[in-house]
């Protein structure tokens, strides 16, 4: 042992660096050590972020010379660079990101149907008083809104608490792995928000309508 490394930053484990067990010795002893390992990385740093295309290119040529790869054949090794990488993640994440979209848009789906079952049952039950409003003088119009809003409220109230939990999720978070960046987004509680209202609104309409339609006399009677 001709030294000991500096122990490294721990980065997002919040225990005990894996690489501060490492080790660095010649590659001729290695594979004196290790004969069955055939597969090595060679990790490499460009002088510059506009010498990398260059970089690539020396490297592959140095590497087909030592390997004895023809020119007519492909190259039996990989290059990856930071960006590789960087677009690997993209990939990665877009995917996730489009699978959550359409988890939530089926969740938001459902609970507007539930939404709308919820003010068809409301729209029964209250046929009488609607009756009554009606025969007052409340218009097509005013009971129309008035159902939209009771929706609408419903649903604002259900993102509200939504967004209550996704806050009280990322202090958790916050609180017990500090070393993750968990934060709350303005726009994306606006957003949500919005989504929240506009389902009640768009799945609040049929129930209003049906409201608005019913006959007065029709809805007096009704037991």
């Amino acid at each position: 042992v001709v030294g000991v490394l500096e122990k490294r930053s721990s980065g997002l484990n919040p225990g005990p660096n894996p690489e501060d067990n490492l080790v660095e010795l010649p590659i001729s002893s290695f594979q004196k050590l290790h004969p069955e390992i055939d597969d090595y990385w060679i990790a490499l740093t460009p002088i510059s972020q506009d010498a990398m295309p260059q970089t690539i290119d020396q490297v592959e040529g140095l590497l087909r010379r030592l390997r004895g790869v023809r020119y007519d054949e492909p190259s039996d090794f990989a290059v990856f660079t930071q960006d590789v990488v960087t677009d690997l993640w993209n990939q990665i994440s877009g995917g996730i990101f489009a699978v959550m979209l359409a988890i939530s848009s089926v969740a938001l789906l459902v609970g507007g149907v539930g939404v709308m079952n919820i003010m068809l049952v409301s729209v029964t039950e209250r046929t009488r008083e609607i009756g009554i409003r009606k025969a007052v003088g409340a218009t097509r119009k005013k009971i129309m809104t008035q159902f939209l809003l009771e929706a609408m409220v419903l649903t604002a109230l259900g993102g509200f608490l939504g967004i209550l939990a996704g806050a009280g999720l990322t202090i958790l978070i916050r609180t017990l792995v500090p070393f993750l960046p968990a934060a709350v987004s303005p726009l994306w509680v606006v957003l949500g928000f919005s989504t929240s209202v506009a389902t009640g609104l768009i799945f609040g309409l049929y129930p209003a309508y049906k409201a608005a339609r019913l006959d007065p006399i029709e809805a007096l009677r009704y037991e």
